[in-house]
């Protein structure tokens, strides 16, 4: 009975050590890490806006600059910062007391040539009367040759004297209308309707004009129109046309954003460290004032957008898998994929006019950063091309049936985070991936910690 029970333990704990391993077997299989693991991310539909970004300088449309164009001591001030002025307003005097002596003495001088004129007109006639009365004796022979001639002389020099004498009185008299405008410039007027937006001067100070007029105030003509100077790269200027609309947000309203309209892209260019750059001018409406002089701006010029297209996520065209991704699977290597370690492969070099580019943060311009030997990881470069334009072959990696699959497609516009699918067989919600890597290597080993190796 003994030796029955025994045995019937002995089966019961064998039954129960079987069905105990297979449990852990299906446990085991069920649980089991792929491979590979695939981070992923999803194509979807919607729009896309192609923007160009740049800063610049709000001003207003028109400055004056208002100078004076004599020296003198400044007497008084009629207006101050951000007053208000019309066209013709006294704004500033200058002391007139020497003007106004100088004025005088200009009198003067006009009036001592007015008698000079008199008196040589008179010495004129004179001698045209001696000259007649020689002239009728010389007829009769009653006077010599000789006194003759001295008569005609002296009504030659009378005349020349009176020319003279009237050729001073307007010198006179131009020095007297110098006198009188010098005068007037001592009230110095506003040019134009405005806002004064700067003082340089206070009463009592000095201005000397003697090189080039210094300038008193600033007055800007109407601060409800104001416009935007910005900086936009050379690279992106022929993305810009007249007409186009633009928003811009300032550091003093943070939350809001002001609209304006590109008025005209100038031809000039401003280089500094060897940054070439263009003036896109702005018109912005200023009605409720907020907006003021020098403030900066932060501009984003809409260049192109469509609405209802396929877009898939920059990372996916960065994506550029490793030989080891199809060895964990057990696949072949498709033919074009190349080890990380190899520079031959193509990358987004990208001249940033268009997702090619990455200088403008657009899905080109990857980098080696090292193969197994560096790290343990396999990086590819990113991209598949140059980025010569805005519809640029390039391949993406989607995940069907739990395999990479490749697909060529074309792209065309982007905005720095999805571009657009132009042609190319990849559906609204394909997951496309965007990163990958094995768990099976040894914790803490060469590939980083926790035995995760990147393939990609």
């Amino acid at each position: 009975m003994t030796n029955v029970r025994r045995a019937l333990v002995t089966a019961f704990a064998l039954l129960l050590l079987a069905g105990g391993g297979m449990g852990f077997v299906r446990w085991r299989s069920a649980h089991r890490k792929p491979p590979v693991e695939f981070d992923t991310a999803a194509a979807d539909r919607g729009r896309i806006v192609s923007r160009v970004t740049a800063t610049g300088t709000l001003s207003a449309l028109v400055t004056v600059q208002v100078g004076t164009q004599i020296s003198g001591t400044i007497q008084k001030l009629f207006v101050d910062w951000n007053s208000p002025v019309r066209k013709g307003q006294l704004i500033a005097k200058i002391d007139p007391q020497l003007f106004e002596a100088s004025l005088e003495q200009a009198k003067a001088n006009y009036e001592a040539a007015e008698g000079n004129v008199v008196k040589a007109e008179a010495q004129e006639r004179d001698a045209g009367r001696q000259f007649e009365r020689e002239k009728a004796m010389l007829d009769r022979k009653l006077v010599a040759q000789a006194d003759y001639d001295t008569s005609q002389a002296n009504l030659e020099v009378a005349r020349g004297a009176s020319a003279a004498a009237r050729g001073a009185m307007a010198q006179a008299k131009a020095q007297l209308s110098q006198a009188k405008v010098n005068l007037d410039m001592t009230r110095i007027m506003s040019p134009t309707d405005g806002t004064v937006i700067s003082r340089s001067v206070d009463v009592g100070q000095t201005v000397a004009a003697s090189l080039s007029a210094p300038t008193l105030f600033v007055i800007a003509q109407d601060l409800q129109k104001m416009q935007v100077d910005t900086s936009v790269a050379e690279a992106d200027v022929g993305k810009l046309s007249a007409g186009m609309p633009a928003t811009f947000t300032v550091d003093a309203f943070p939350g809001e954003r002001f609209k304006g309209k590109v008025r005209q892209i100038r031809n000039s260019p401003q280089t500094v460290q060897n940054v070439v750059t263009y003036d896109a001018v702005i018109d912005v409406d200023n009605g409720d004032l907020k907006l003021r002089p020098g403030m900066t701006a932060n501009v984003t010029f809409v260049s192109a957008e469509k609405d209802d297209v396929i877009r898939v996520p920059n990372a996916a065209l960065r994506y550029k898998p490793a030989p080891e991704i199809f060895a964990a699977l057990g696949l072949p290597v498709p033919q074009g994929v190349k080890p990380a370690g190899d520079r031959s492969h193509g990358g987004g070099s990208g001249n940033g006019a268009g997702p090619g580019g990455g200088a403008h943060g657009a899905p080109g311009g990857g980098a080696h950063t090292g193969g197994p030997g560096a790290g343990g990881s396999w990086r590819a470069r990113a991209g598949g091309g140059r980025g010569d334009g805005p519809s640029d072959k390039r391949t993406v990696w989607a995940l069907r049936g739990g395999q990479p699959q490749q697909i060529s497609l074309r792209i065309g516009l982007s905005d720095g985070s999805t571009t657009e699918v132009v042609e190319g067989e990849v559906h609204e919600g394909d997951q496309l991936i965007i990163d990958a890597s094995t768990p099976d290597a040894p914790a803490g080993g060469p590939n980083g910690p926790g035995g995760m190796r990147r393939l990609f």
